[in-house]
């Protein structure tokens, strides 16, 4: 197997159709790029002609040391990482192609460096991080919920296994005077707006910077992300989700701040107009499931849990020892939590 650094047109001929989150996509690799001090770096693993493994990582230089990040902090990346898309089913495929991306991927990174701090986020579905505690990195799982929605054709069918409360909001859709439209740039940039002013609630950074946000819509394929926006009938903004897309998810990714209209909670009835486009719009055909984004913040998670979704593990990657604690928190100083 060889594994070899790739360009982003390459990157794009050898993203498989299915089975990888959305900022994989090469549009949204070319913005992190251009919106990142550090350095992109895309690795494919080869079996002949055969693409059987990609890692797209970032590195930079800081003061404290070397960083090497999957995804770069600071964008509101949920996850990156490896994929791994063997050309066959055995399981001892699967895991030698893991195995050997991992060691050529670290040995090129020399991420073994005393004064080189490694993090990585995993794909959900990506369940084996075993290589890389071989390699001397710690590997911790952390969750999200995804709402199962296969098979699903209408939104009564999607909301099945919502709790009651969830389930009588949703269907208020009809009874209340608010309209839930699909909006562009602009509407998301004021949702933008809305999310940094609940962060500073907590004390808590942006989760990216405006232009990054603008570049990243502006540059992406429409049928990578929608803006939903509820607005009262004289057109006032009530709230409003940024929705992303890959072949397979629909990611709860941007919004969704607290807010109520006629005694019903706006972000019900905008997730009830998410799920319904889902299950009813041919193009969306291929999106199965609906990511909430996390399932990690206590305070958040009694309210996501009402949506029934499937409590998915995914593995973060990084580096051990005194050595990194100390460069870890140097880092967050200077870049913000690692989240």
């Amino acid at each position: 197997m060889e594994i070899d650094r790739l360009e982003l047109e390459k990157w794009d001929d050898c993203l498989p159709k299915r089975g990888f989150e959305v900022f994989h996509d090469p549009d949204a690799l070319a913005v992190l790029d251009a919106h990142s001090d550090a350095e992109l770096r895309l690795y494919g693993a080869f079996k002949g002609q055969q693409t059987v493994g990609l890692l797209p990582v970032f590195v930079d230089r800081k003061a404290v040391g070397r960083t090497i990040v999957s995804p770069p902090l600071s964008m509101g990346v949920p996850r990156l990482g490896p994929l791994i898309n063997p050309n066959s089913p055995k399981q001892r495929k699967w895991e030698r192609i893991n195995s050997e991306l991992a060691a050529g991927v670290l040995a090129d990174l020399e991420a073994e460096r005393r004064s080189t701090l490694f993090r990585m986020t995993c794909p959900v579905g990506y369940g084996d991080p075993r290589p890389y505690r071989w390699n001397d990195l710690s590997v911790e799982p952390e969750f999200t919920y995804v709402v199962d929605l296969e098979g699903c054709t209408d939104i009564e069918e999607a909301m099945a296994g919502f709790s009651k409360s969830l389930r009588n909001e949703m269907r208020r859709l009809e009874d209340v005077d608010l309209e839930i439209r699909q909006e562009g740039i602009d509407a998301a940039l004021g949702i933008y707006d809305d999310v940094v002013s609940q962060y500073a609630q907590y004390d808590e950074e942006p989760p990216m910077s405006k232009p990054f946000l603008r570049d990243l819509l502006s540059t992406l394929d429409d049928e990578r992300w929608r803006v939903y926006v509820a607005r009262a009938p004289d057109g006032t903004y009530q709230s409003g989700v940024i929705t992303l897309f890959s072949a397979d998810l629909a990611y709860y990714w941007q919004g969704g701040v607290t807010a109520s209209y006629d005694h019903v909670s706006v972000n019900n009835l905008l997730h009830r107009t998410i799920l319904e486009d889902i299950v009813t719009d041919p193009a969306l055909e291929s999106v199965t499931g609906y990511d909430l984004v996390g399932a990690n913040t206590e305070r958040l998670c009694e309210y996501k849990g009402k949506f029934n979704g499937e409590l998915k593990p995914y593995y973060v990657v990084e580096s051990e020892g005194l050595e990194m604690r100390l460069a870890k928190s140097a880092y967050q100083r200077m870049a913000g939590s690692l989240k």
